[in-house]
């Protein structure tokens, strides 16, 4: 059995590399296909799409790098987590499609797992030390 309160600093870490690898990538894609998510965007209704896909690039790099490097971590993972669930509503909110449905509920769990390192912080293997 696993001594969850031996290795947490140790999860803690693997858990934020994890987490981290989602936005990042996500982030990467934006600036790698720039156009394609301008249109995508705009298809969904998401307000100023050649404003809004930039921002969504940098914030998801930026905040993938804070919760890599552990800085600020409780309130990066609230802001990614809060941004998680609200892509959710816009890109993948119908209730009748259940594929769509599957992806708005890993929004959801996201947000969930977040609201984890909100919480418990990021553990002593970060910037924060905490």
């Amino acid at each position: 059995m696993l001594d969850y309160d031996k290795h947490r600093d140790v999860l803690l870490l693997a858990g934020r590399v994890l987490g981290s690898l989602l936005f990042l990538i996500a982030g990467y894609n934006k600036l790698m296909k720039h156009d394609f998510y301008i249109g995508y965007f705009g298809k969904l209704g998401v307000p100023m799409p050649s404003i809004s896909v930039p921002g969504a690039m940098v914030f998801e790099i930026v905040g993938g790098i804070l919760l890599l490097v552990g800085y600020k971590t409780r309130s990066v993972a609230w802001m990614l987590g809060l941004y998680s669930f609200v892509a959710g509503l816009f890109a993948h909110l119908a209730w009748g499609d259940p594929n769509q449905l599957n992806h708005f509920f890993k929004n959801v769990t996201i947000f969930g797992a977040l609201l984890a390192f909100t919480v418990a912080g990021p553990g002593t293997y970060s910037i924060d030390k905490k």
